[in-house]
């Protein structure tokens, strides 16, 4: 008699929020996975507006403090976490099609191995609901027809994130929404079409959902009874905040500092709209964990809740965005419930978005040596019962510029190459702020060694232990052999594929 396993997933990401149910007829267990872009800011205050998730899956499962995106941007970023691939495999640059987003190069090769097609070869019932990748369903990316392999209901965003007066492809069919809260509010559509799959679903058959609601990115359009929520809150003035970007690339040395008052009344006024954009996802946490309860399969749930990658407000005195090496923008929440896992852990070993798939698909029971992805499982980590393994002690953060080839008309004194700037002048990304990283992060040691691909050949070196806020470059201090040695793990990372992604030492 095989168990069932049924993965769930939520992700909480900078831009939107999403989530997956995976079903195993292997090994009891569901898995939920949550991303929200923009609102998830840092694992020290993405749960605040979120108590319900805190105790429903933290509480009663494992919280991972060092879970990292291996690129801070939503397409990049999402594409690694379907393909467990490093960008630099993928090949997702930006948010542009041009960059390769949702492109036709994305579909035929990348897509075509993400984690959910192995489900679906398994025998899974597979859905997804809400925002897919930022390009996806339009015209040059295939159209609403375009189904990605690997799911049976499919339900999903076109285009970026919003809350109201959207396109949804449905199982390949244009579906137009207006401004409707009970029918049309993006978060709760999505949660009640995933209710509704629980119930129609055949029994006999494992499972896999991923839900992905805007929330918490712009334009951070709360649910009505939630838009007064949060008025006296303000983001948090410690750490890194309104510090000057000294030593740093010249992007992070551009912003005036101190930041100019219309920039902190902008930054406060997005962090309260992003938190009350969450207490809707809270919501959704809290129903999908009771109708996985009264359909009598939460016991056999996994339910993972993190975000596709981190978000700033005011750290460098850079307003709001991501794109940046810096923990703030590159670490996020991770929350992992289900089976085998004891309640109440706090786990430090460091994973990656690229974890995520190969994770789901070894609860699921796929042998991970016939997969093609550079991460690996953490299951070990989180219930060393079922699985025997280590983690890694270094990984890459990589990241390609993104900018205009005509001057940005909210900072034109800056010529061009550069993008997403603010009416202060304040500029979140470039052409050449393109740059590799490698963490180290073994329990020993905690630092970040980061190179540019600009004019200046820049480099950044932060040692965490001593200086958690990355607040000083001290590559001018360090020993050369240690750089040399950061140097050599990062170019066997920037070119590693597969099983030698794993074993850099």
């Amino acid at each position: 008699m095989t168990s069932k396993c049924k993965c769930s997933q939520w992700l909480c990401a900078n831009s939107f929020t999403t989530g997956y149910i995976v079903h195993s007829p292997f090994r009891s267990g569901v898995h939920i996975y949550n991303s929200t872009i923009q609102k998830c800011l840092r694992k020290t205050t993405i749960l605040n507006p979120m108590k319900k998730t805190k105790a429903l899956i933290g509480e009663t499962g494992a919280t991972f403090v060092n879970a990292f995106t291996v690129t801070p941007l939503c397409c990049p970023s999402r594409s690694s976490i379907l393909s467990g691939r490093y960008p630099h495999n993928h090949g997702v640059r930006n948010n542009s099609l041009s960059g390769n987003c949702s492109s036709l190069l994305w579909q035929k090769g990348p897509e075509s191995g993400a984690f959910p097609v192995y489900l679906n070869k398994l025998g899974y019932q597979t859905f997804f609901a809400g925002k897919y990748l930022n390009q996806y369903g339009g015209k040059d990316a295939g159209g609403v027809a375009h189904i990605p392999p690997g799911w049976d209901q499919w339900n999903a965003l076109v285009g970026n994130s919003q809350y109201y007066n959207y396109t949804l492809s449905v199982n390949g069919k244009e579906e137009k929404h207006g401004d409707n809260y009970e029918k049309d509010y993006l978060t709760d559509l999505i949660l009640n079409r995933s209710l509704h799959f629980l119930d129609d679903r055949s029994p006999q058959h494992p499972f896999f959902i991923m839900l992905s609601p805007p929330a918490p990115h712009s334009p951070w359009t709360a649910a009505p009874q939630y838009g007064k929520e949060f008025s006296n809150v303000k983001a948090p003035r410690d750490g890194s905040f309104d510090k000057p970007g000294k030593d740093k690339h010249w992007l992070l040395r551009q912003p005036p500092n101190p930041m100019s008052n219309s920039s902190l009344v902008y930054l406060d006024d997005a962090y309260r709209r992003r938190w009350q954009t969450l207490l809707s996802v809270d919501d959704m946490v809290e129903k999908l964990v009771k109708k996985l309860e009264s359909v009598k399969e939460l016991n056999d749930t996994y339910i993972f809740y993190t975000s596709d990658n981190g978000y700033h407000t005011g750290q460098f005195s850079l307003p709001i965005d991501k794109r940046q090496l810096y923990d703030f923008d590159i670490r996020v929440p991770l929350l992992v419930r289900g089976p085998g896992i004891k309640p109440n852990q706090t786990l430090q070993a460091p994973v990656l978005h690229i974890d995520l798939g190969p994770t789901i698909l070894d609860i699921a029971g796929v042998n991970l040596s016939t997969v093609n992805m550079d991460g690996q499982s953490f299951l070990s980590q989180m219930a060393p019962s079922l699985r025997n393994g280590t983690a890694r002690p270094f990984f890459l953060v990589e990241y390609t510029g993104e900018c205009q080839p005509t001057p940005d008309p909210y900072c034109p004194k800056m010529g061009p190459g550069v993008s997403e700037c603010f009416p202060d002048c304040v500029c979140e990304d470039a052409c050449n702020n393109t740059y590799a990283c490698v963490r180290t992060l073994d329990g020993k040691q905690n630092m970040q060694y980061c190179e540019f691909a600009d004019s200046e050949s820049f480099v950044e070196f932060y040692n965490l232990t001593s200086d958690p806020h990355q607040l000083e470059n001290i590559v001018k201090k360090v020993d050369p052999a240690v750089l040399q040695t950061m140097n050599q793990r990062l170019i066997k990372l920037q070119s590693c594929v597969g099983d030698s992604c794993r074993d850099v030492k």
